[in-house]
């Protein structure tokens, strides 16, 4: 499973004064996508942290196409754009009710060491679970 979907409802809290969900409302929709993509493959996010693997954020981009309400609920396409290494790139459509594209953007999370704060490759049962 390279793809997967995912649904937010649009909380009120994430509007700004505008009425529009704030910019930085976005990365926690994508993170939200994210834990559901590994869900989906049967990987725990928890679990890779309790077994000495994080996975921070290193790379980050958004492009909003158009304003998202509140109470509006949005599809988010999670893709994964090649094999995982060192680093796992994703990169992500979401849409709001209509269909109509309303953010793009891509996120670069980097395979790390818990203890030594260093690079490690993509864990093998990650890899197996991709098809990899």
């Amino acid at each position: 499973m390279k793809s997967h979907e995912t649904s937010v409802k649009v909380r009120y809290a994430e509007t700004d004064q505008m009425g529009v969900v704030h910019h930085s409302i976005y990365p926690q929709y994508l993170e939200i996508a994210r834990l559901n993509w590994l869900d989906t493959l049967g990987i725990s996010y928890k679990s890779m942290e309790e077994e000495g693997i994080m996975l921070p954020v290193f790379e980050l981009n958004l492009k909003y196409h158009k304003p998202v309400t509140f109470d509006e609920k949005i599809r988010i396409e999670t893709r994964l754009r090649e094999q995982p290494n060192v680093k796992i790139i994703f990169d992500y459509s979401l849409y709001n009710e209509q269909g109509n594209l309303v953010t793009t953007g891509y996120t670069v999370l980097v395979f790390m060491d818990a203890k030594t704060r260093k690079p490690v490759r993509c864990p093998k049962y990650m890899l197996e679970a991709l098809g990899y």
